[in-house]
Formats: C-alpha cells, structure tokens, sequence
C-alpha cells in the first residue's frame, strides 16, 4: 500500500497565553509567562497557590448557554478551539465527504471538577443520590470528540488516546497514520484539559511534582535552570486539522507545514521518574525521525517536554545528546512550558502547534525565566534562553513523556515550494 502525505490546514489553540492562534503565536515569540496566582479556586491553603489559567475565558461567548452548561471545562474548551481550526482551515464542511473525516482527541485526565463538585455536592448533603444528569456525560475524557463529531458531522474514526502528559501526541500520531493508511482524508485532532483545581493542584502537590515559588509565578517555569522546582500546571486547549496532501491541494487549502513521521516508546522503568540515562526519550525520537525517512542531522528544532523537574529536564538532555551526537550543539532546543505551564494531556498538541508555527515562519520561541545555568545540563546545548531566535526551521520535532512512562514523538517539515 503506498503511503499518502499529511499536511496542517487549520490550527486552534486557546492557552493560558493567548486565546486564539494568533495570541498564543504572539504570546511564545515575545516570551510571554502565563502564570499568576490561581482565580477558579481558593488556593490559600494550598502549597502551591498559582497556575497557567486561561485568562477572560467565558463559554458563552462561544457556546450557546444551555449547551455550556452540559460541558465541563476541558470540553467547552475543546469546542472552541476545534472552531477556530475549522474556521481557519476555510474547510466546507458541507462539501466533504462525513464517512472520511474523524476525530482523535486526547485528554490525561478529562473532567476532574465535575467529578469533584459531584461528589462534594454528594458528601455534604443528607445522603440522598441527586446527581447531575450530565455527570457522567461531562466528565468521561472521550466526550469532546463525540461532541465535535456531532457538531461537524463527522462519521469517520472518532476516539481519545489517554497517555497522561503524552495523550495529545498521541491523537495526532494515530491521526497522522489513519490519514496515511487512507482509512480516511481529514481529521480534527487535538487535546484539552482543564484541573486547576482542589484535586487537581492538592495531587500533584502532595507528589511534590509543582513549583512552590508563590513570590514569584511568572518565573516559576524555568525548564534547565539550576533552581527549578517543578513544573506549573496549565490549562487549555489545541486544535488541528490534518488532510490528505492532494485533497487539500485540490480545494486550494493554505498548508502550514507537512506531518512526515511519530514514534511511541514505553521506559518501562518507573510509574512517575524518567528512565535516567533518557533511554525511552531517545528510542522515540529516533523512531519519529526515522518515520519521517530523515536523518537526525535534519532536524532544526526540538520543542522538549521541559518541564522544569529537577530529573525530568536533564533525562531529556542527556537523551537529546544520545541520539543526535556532534548535531546536538546545531539544534535549537527550546521548552515553550517555560510560559504556558505544563497542560497535562494538551501539552502535546499546543507544543506541536509551536513546532508547525516555527516550521511556518522560521523562528524558535524562547525558554524564558532563565538566570543560572545547571552544572548537569550541558550548556553548549542551544536551548534558546530567554529570546526568540531566528533561523530556517525545515525540520522540527515536538517531544511528549507521560506518568506511567509514555513517550511521544511527533516531527513536522517545511513544504516546499516545489510540492504545491
């Protein structure tokens, strides 16, 4: 069977730095910080008391209020970003065929504050069972791919990949291969996700896995530098709309860049710690470049989980090293959750939205926030500090590592002129 080519027609995103495309592209190029101290809940008592927020987000500016009412958070903001690759696609949705369109979503955790306030409402009531109807509907991490499909009419491939922080990676790569095993011609894929929330914030501060600069938020992201201590939960959501090379090119689509190869590796070593050496990190990055058919001296750019944990951030580059060798030091390397936060299950898909938009306009987003370089993180490396930088960016690869040990590799590559 020959293999058909995928190419980027719509994105959306809507992230704690910018509410649209064009926002968050702005947000990342001139190194913009979405953290503040947390608003959705009182988070005084709390060790951890800011967070990544989606900032003047009200759903019924989107969604009509009823049907708002029947989405949790992480949903409505699936629905609006879904719109805005859609819209920015200029997809007719009419003139399409329903049967070869699809959805492949990712969420790690799906809607955690329904199920909190369900069962606060539940706990501190007289016992009786009054659950909302749509609990159960609202809560469950497939529920927006099964609303977009609905919304849109799309009959084709339709489910969600739950791989904790690798989740979105994931629904790209399972979009990008259904595509090219012409099981169907478009999909929208994504992820979102939205825990800022008592248990959302109370769990991973109880794993000691968040910053607690609370003096300071706008600098508590600080992937690679010596004083990091841990990441900042973000929120949001990422869209893109993936097509099949010559239907694209038959309705006059713009292309932002071509999706040529996805790795997934397992580090089979530890339920939340990276494998040391990187070993896993490495596997699928060489598995990604290697779908791609290209070698690792072709890669520009590496947008890396970066998460500013203090093991995290060196596996990572130990890993890059590994693979890459002398071309390590020819690499831009940046981690943009140095402003977004780290948004759990959509980390991969706003990261890889960084990765398209670099390939796109030929600039590296920055790692902001750093000041003091850390004696086991190779500083030779380019990791971008604290600038964007300008450069041809034909190549770049989006990395994604989950709880439980799953990794996700996703590269995209300039369209050139010559293709269209």
């Amino acid at each position: 069977m020959q293999e058909r080519r995928v190419v980027v027609t719509g994105i959306g995103a809507l992230t704690p730095i910018g509410n649209n495309l064009q926002e968050y592209w702005e947000g990342l190029t001139n190194g913009k910080s979405g953290a503040a101290p947390i608003t959705l809940f009182d988070a005084a008592n709390f060790k951890t008391q800011f967070a990544c927020e989606v900032k003047d987000f009200n759903p019924t500016d989107f969604l009509d209020r009823k049907e708002a009412r029947k989405l949790d958070r992480f949903c409505q903001f699936a629905m609006v970003a879904t719109d805005e690759a859609i819209q920015n696609s200029g997809l007719d949705i009419k003139a399409i065929n329903p049967d070869r369109a699809g959805v492949i979503w990712g969420s790690g955790i799906g809607g955690m504050s329904t199920f909190y306030n369900e069962c606060v409402n539940f706990g501190t009531g007289n016992g009786t069972p009054r659950f909302n109807p749509f609990f159960i509907p609202k809560l469950i991490s497939d529920i927006p791919a099964g609303h977009i499909s609905i919304k849109y009419g799309f009959r084709g491939p339709n489910f969600t990949t739950v791989s904790a922080c690798a989740s979105s990676t994931n629904a790209l790569i399972d979009a990008f291969n259904y595509i090219k095993w012409n099981k169907a011609d478009i999909f929208i894929a994504g992820g979102s996700e939205a825990c800022i929330y008592e248990p959302g914030i109370g769990g991973f501060n109880a794993m000691m896995a968040l910053s607690t600069r609370n003096d300071d938020p706008k600098t508590a992201s600080r992937p690679f530098d010596k004083d990091r201590d841990g990441f900042v939960m973000g929120e949001g959501a990422g869209a893109v709309v993936f097509e099949e090379y010559e239907h694209a090119i038959k309705r006059g689509a713009i292309i932002y860049a071509e999706v040529v190869g996805g790795g997934l590796t397992a580090d089979a070593h530890h339920i939340t710690a990276p494998h040391p050496e990187g070993l896993g990190a490495s596997n699928v990055m060489r598995l990604a470049i290697e779908d791609a058919r290209a070698n690792v001296s072709d890669i520009d750019y590496i947008n890396v989980h970066g998460t500013s944990t203090p093991l995290g951030d060196i596996a990572e580059t130990k890993a890059i090293k590994t693979l890459f060798g002398e071309h390590a030091y020819n690499l831009n390397i940046s981690s943009t959750k140095s402003m977004t936060g780290h948004l759990l299950g959509a980390a991969g898909v706003i990261e890889s939205i960084a990765c398209i938009m670099a390939v796109k306009n030929d600039v590296i987003p920055p790692t902001i926030n750093h000041k003091t370089d850390d004696s086991a993180i190779d500083n030779k490396l380019n990791l971008t500090l604290n600038k964007a930088e300008k450069r041809t960016v034909n190549y770049a690869l989006s990395n994604t590592f989950g709880f439980g040990g799953h990794n996700a590799s996703v590269v995209f590559k300039k369209l050139e002129n010559r293709d269209l």
